[in-house]
């Protein structure tokens, strides 16, 4: 289980809600889930929304002011923090197929908490038995070739994105960005293991499921901010505006950050009927996610209808893979 992991447990396991069973809802699980339906109870959720609804017109004016960051991305970036300055470079050094270890592991050196990050990963207990590695690695240019490639790439991508969920903020933010990253980081390697199936990057995948929802982080921020005490903005329609929106502006924070166009293009068209690949499967990757996160908290069982109907072989195993205790 990753740091984020651990920051939940505790958290929501005294309070979780009884499941949502099949015989419960007996009209939701006749059908598979919409990623409308999806998206409704992950923000109910991710909010612990209580039962007090706030008035349309304060509904409006966060959605006026989450538009208003859409149009202006640099006010919206504003609310995140931009990613370590050496992450790119690592990146490019990373996309050479003959990347020299030796190189990379004098670039990791610049940043301690990196090189931190590296060792930690290469001593998980999944790598020291997969590759009958020595107990403990401690020669960086050692962790690098043990990572490998790919594994690198992955481990420096989430390290871009975790200054995200640090904001010190209103309750309501603290509470949902380390949830969001959590999600984030299941939809990126649900998209990745996908990806492949469906003609599209793999890795171009990863990074689109990480940014695919910061502007989600920035519209809880704004929330927290303009939201009532009490009463929670939380009509249907808002909740779909709100996801509209947010993608709207992770695309645009995308743009900004300089991201591949391959990513930002796969964050738009999330939905669209003509979406390419890549977006194909980040969408499926979001659906996957968005669901495990309300199965392992208890939403509902693994095995409801409502999750798992229109799935796939493939994509029930990589759902699977996406469970707490199998990372």
């Amino acid at each position: 289980m990753g740091w984020i992991g651990k920051l939940l447990n505790g958290g929501d396991a005294k309070n979780k809600p009884a499941p949502i069973t099949a015989a419960a809802a007996p009209e939701m699980a006749r059908q598979p889930a919409t990623i409308t339906e999806i998206d409704a109870m992950y923000y109910r959720w991710l909010a612990a929304a209580g039962s007090a609804q706030a008035p349309a017109e304060a509904e409006q004016q966060i959605l006026d002011e989450l538009a208003r960051l859409a149009r202006e991305p640099i006010a919206g970036a504003a609310l995140v923090p931009r990613i370590p300055a050496i992450i790119p470079q690592l990146m490019r050094t990373l996309q050479d197929e003959n990347m020299s270890a030796a190189k990379l592991s004098a670039q990791l050196a610049q940043d301690v908490l990196l090189v931190a990050e590296v060792y930690r990963e290469a001593n998980r207990p999944c790598y020291q038995s997969r590759y009958n590695a020595s107990p403990s690695i401690n020669n960086m240019e050692g962790a690098i070739m043990l990572l490998g490639q790919n594994g690198m790439r992955m481990l420096l991508a989430r390290v871009a994105f975790r200054p995200i969920v640090s904001m010190q903020s209103g309750g309501l933010t603290i509470r949902t960005a380390p949830l969001i990253w959590r999600q984030s980081e299941k939809c990126a390697l649900a998209a990745n293991l996908l990806a492949p199936a469906m003609q599209a990057n793999a890795f171009d995948a990863y990074l689109a499921g990480l940014m695919a929802n910061v502007g989600l982080v920035v519209a809880f921020r704004l929330i927290d901010q303009m939201h009532a005490p009490d009463a929670f903005p939380q009509s249907d329609a808002f909740i779909a505006q709100v996801f509209a929106q947010a993608r709207i502006l992770s695309v645009r924070i995308a743009e900004l950050w300089e991201f591949p166009a391959s990513v930002t293009r796969a964050i738009g068209q999330v939905g669209q009927a003509d979406a390419d690949p890549q977006a194909q499967a980040l969408a499926l990757g979001e659906r996957l996610s968005k669901l495990r996160m309300l199965v392992d908290t208890g939403r509902f069982p693994a095995d409801d209808p409502f999750v798992t109907t229109g799935l796939g072989k493939s994509e029930l195993l990589a759902f699977d893979k996406l469970a707490d205790d199998e990372e």
